[in-house]
C-alpha cells in the first residue's frame, strides 16, 4: 500500500471537526490525493450502524453488541473505502478508528482489551494507521466545550468516570506506540493546537513530496 493512513482521535470537546478540516486542507494543498472519512460510518451500511450506536434512545444496547457493531461497520469501511484508497496510492484521513474502540468500549465500557485485539486482528488483518493524532484535554474541559454544542449523543451522554477511563486508555496507547500516536494538547488556544499539528504534518508532507 502506497497511500498514507492518518487517523484523528480524541474525547468529547477536543476540537476534532476543526482540526480535521485543517489537516485536510494541508494535505490537499500539498497536491496529495486524499479520501476523508469517519467511524463509525464511511459507507452506506456503516452510516446506518452509526445511527443505531449514537441514538440516545438505544439505551439497552449490550456492551458486546456495541463492540461487534463497531467492528461490523469497520469491516465494511475497510473493504469499501479505506483499503481500496490506500492500494490506489490515495491518502486516507479518518475521524476515529480502532484506537477509539479500545478507549470507548475497552476503557469506558470495561470490555477486555484482548477481546478487542482479537477482533482487530480478524477484521484488519494487520492494517494500522501510519499516523494517529490524539487530541487530548482534561475531561471536564472537554465536556464543558461539548455542552455548548448540539444535544449530546449516546456516547456524549456518558458520565465523567466513563470519560476519564476513556482518556486514560487513549494516553496509555500513546505511551506504548509513541512513533505512531502523537499527543496534541488541545486544551490550548486553537492557534496553538493547529501549530502542534502543523509541526507533525510538516515532516510527513516533506517526506511524501520528496519521494
Amino acid at each position: 500500500m502506497s497511500g498514507k493512513f492518518i487517523t484523528l482521535e480524541g474525547g468529547e470537546g477536543a476540537g476534532k471537526t476543526t482540526c480535521l478540516k485543517h489537516i485536510e486542507k494541508r494535505i490537499k494543498e500539498a497536491g496529495i490525493d486524499l479520501c476523508v472519512t469517519r467511524e463509525p460510518g464511511g459507507t452506506r451500511t456503516g452510516e446506518k450502524i452509526r445511527e443505531i450506536l449514537l441514538d440516545r434512545g438505544n439505551f439497552d444496547i449490550l456492551d458486546d453488541t456495541e463492540l461487534i457493531l463497531m467492528f461490523a461497520a469497520r469491516s465494511q469501511h475497510l473493504n469499501e473505502v479505506i483499503s481500496p484508497a490506500l492500494v490506489a496510492g490515495t491518502w486516507v484521513l479518518c475521524d476515529r478508528f480502532t484506537d477509539a474502540t479500545y478507549a470507548y468500549q475497552g476503557g469506558g465500557r470495561g470490555i477486555s482489551q484482548q477481546r478487542i485485539a482479537d477482533l482487530e486482528h480478524w477484521v484488519q488483518k494487520g492494517l494500522k494507521p501510519d499516523l494517529t493524532l490524539l487530541l487530548d484535554l482534561p475531561v471536564d474541559v472537554g465536556l464543558e466545550r461539548a455542552g455548548k454544542r448540539s444535544t449530546p449523543d449516546r456516547f456524549e451522554s456518558e458520565d465523567i468516570s466513563f470519560m476519564q477511563r476513556m482518556r486514560l486508555t487513549y494516553l496509555d496507547i500513546a505511551s506504548r506506540e509513541p512513533e505512531r500516536v502523537k499527543v496534541i494538547d488541545s486544551s490550548q488556544a486553537l492557534g496553538n493546537v493547529l501549530s502542534q499539528i502543523d509541526s507533525i504534518l510538516d515532516d510527513l508532507l516533506a517526506g511524501a513530496t520528496s519521494e
